[in-house]
């Protein structure tokens, strides 16, 4: 039998509009209630839920219901797909998952063209980056990092959940022309190294 204190927790992440944290969930319950003890009902509520129609799951931190990817292809919806990211808008969303967080002048460095203003709106826009302050230079340029959001839409627990450069590989998601490059460095580092021994 489930008690009081489960289902109240379990009723505020079912009707909660955004995922929460223990914390929030706690300060709800009341004063008494600490953290550590809502963390502990929440991963009961998520081993209950755990193989069924819906499952309770944790993203940066924070709590929220979902339907098992496996399921997924039973809910879709026909429907117009948003707009879809420009080439350049994928690559900074890229450029600050991996390296956040990171200003406009880094992302342009490592991209080696200009970045747009439009383009790293359409990345706040979608909730996928956000400012993080400012770095501690000359200028004070503006910092970016990715969400909760972008982890959500992504599927992701953490950063750390990011694939590597081995898993893109196996994926077959690399360009080729990044392949040639790779290689071609690799080739460069080899004649340095004969031409230094």
């Amino acid at each position: 039998m489930i008690d009081d204190l489960e289902r109240a927790i379990e009723a505020m992440l079912f009707a909660s509009d955004e995922p929460l944290d223990a914390r929030q969930l706690a300060a709800r319950l009341g004063d008494d209630m600490a953290p550590g003890q809502v963390r502990a009902v929440i991963e009961a509520i998520a081993a209950r839920h755990a193989g069924s129609g819906i499952e309770l799951v944790e993203r940066g931190g924070r709590w929220h219901f979902q339907t098992p990817a496996d399921l997924a292809h039973l809910l879709r919806r026909e429907r117009d797909d948003p707009r879809k990211l420009s080439r350049a808008a994928a690559e900074v969303l890229a450029i600050v998952a991996y390296h956040e967080p990171v200003s406009r002048a880094e992302i342009e460095a490592i991209r080696g063209v200009q970045t747009s203003k439009g383009t790293l709106d359409v990345l706040m826009e979608a909730e996928w980056i956000a400012p993080a302050g400012r770095r501690e230079v000359p200028g004070r340029p503006l910092i970016y990092k990715t969400t909760d959001t972008f982890l959500q839409h992504f599927g992701l627990s953490s950063r750390k959940d990011l694939p590597g450069i081995d898993d893109l590989r196996a994926a077959g998601l690399l360009d080729p022309v990044d392949l040639a490059f790779e290689a071609a460095m690799g080739e460069l580092d080899l004649v340095k190294d004969g031409e230094e021994a």
